[in-house]
Parts: structure tokens; C-alpha cells; sequence
């Protein structure tokens, strides 16, 4: 036999790009939230979306929406799309939902938060570091809820 015949393809994951593909920052109710004292109710809002752009590369967005309240005023709103371009290859198919859910929005996240941070500077606001998210833990999650509600879909919301 030969040694072509016995080896197997590698698998491969690769980032083909990583970009920012849509955000968004208000203040609705600036130059007011301005003469409040800054003890904010933040709000965050996550979803991990994708789709294969072709075969083995897919598309991976982070998209989240921060919202600061202080009393019932808001302060801000910050919406940002992080993606990424990823080659996914002579991977297991049942492996694929875990790069796709876990692997990659963790690839994307401190784009992400950073995204969010420059964008509430920017707004004259104190600096809003989200804290780590732990994506293996929010899939399991979902996968969890999936099994008892019987939905199909694998991706986080």
C-alpha cells in the first residue's frame, strides 16, 4: 500500500480576514446624560450568526448590542457586527458546529470589545470593557436547550 493511500487529508481552520461589518453609536439623549451622576444599568445582547460562503469557508459575525441606562434615560447604544472569514477543512462535520460556535467568536471577541470600547470613548463616555465570554459554556448551554425544546438550529443566541 502506499503511503498516499494511508494518510488522510489535514484538517485545517484557518482566518481568511477578520473585519468590522457594521456598528452603529447613539446618544439619544446627550448633552442631558452628561449632568447625571454615571452609574449606568448596562445591558448586552449577543448573537453568534454564520453561513458558508462556500464550500469550507464560512462566515462568522459576533453581533451584540450594549445599552447604558441611567435611571430610564439612555445614555448610549452601541450595536457592532464583528466577522470573520474562516477556511474550515477535512474537519469532522460534527466538529464543524463547535468552530463555528465556539472556536471563532472567540477568535472575534477582542475585536469585538475593542470595537465597543473605542466607540463609548469616543462618545465622551467613561471606557466599557465587556468581560470574557466563555463560548464553550454558552454553547453547551444552547445545545442543552435544544435537546428540550427540540429546535435544530446551532446557533447561540
Amino acid at each position: 500500500m502506499s503511503e498516499a493511500a494511508v494518510s488522510s487529508p489535514e484538517m485545517q481552520f484557518s482566518i481568511q480576514r477578520i473585519y468590522l461589518k457594521d456598528c452603529s453609536f447613539e446618544t439619544p439623549n446627550s448633552p442631558d446624560v452628561f449632568r447625571i451622576d454615571w452609574q449606568p444599568r448596562v445591558d448586552f445582547e449577543l448573537q453568534i450568526l454564520h453561513n458558508e460562503l462556500q464550500a469550507g469557508v464560512y462566515e462568522v459575525v459576533v453581533a451584540g448590542t450594549v445599552t447604558a441606562k441611567l435611571d430610564e434615560k439612555i445614555a448610549f447604544l452601541a450595536e457592532v457586527k464583528q466577522a470573520g472569514v474562516f477556511t474550515i477543512q477535512n474537519i469532522p462535520s460534527d466538529q464543524i458546529p463547535v468552530i463555528l460556535n465556539v472556536v471563532a467568536p472567540n477568535v472575534l471577541f477582542p475585536y469585538f470589545r475593542e470595537a465597543v470600547s473605542n466607540l463609548t470613548v469616543r462618545g465622551s463616555f467613561p471606557q466599557l470593557s465587556l468581560d470574557p465570554i466563555n463560548f464553550e459554556a454558552l454553547y453547551a448551554q444552547r445545545i442543552q436547550q435544544q435537546m428540550t425544546t427540540g429546535e435544530s438550529s446551532t446557533t447561540i443566541q
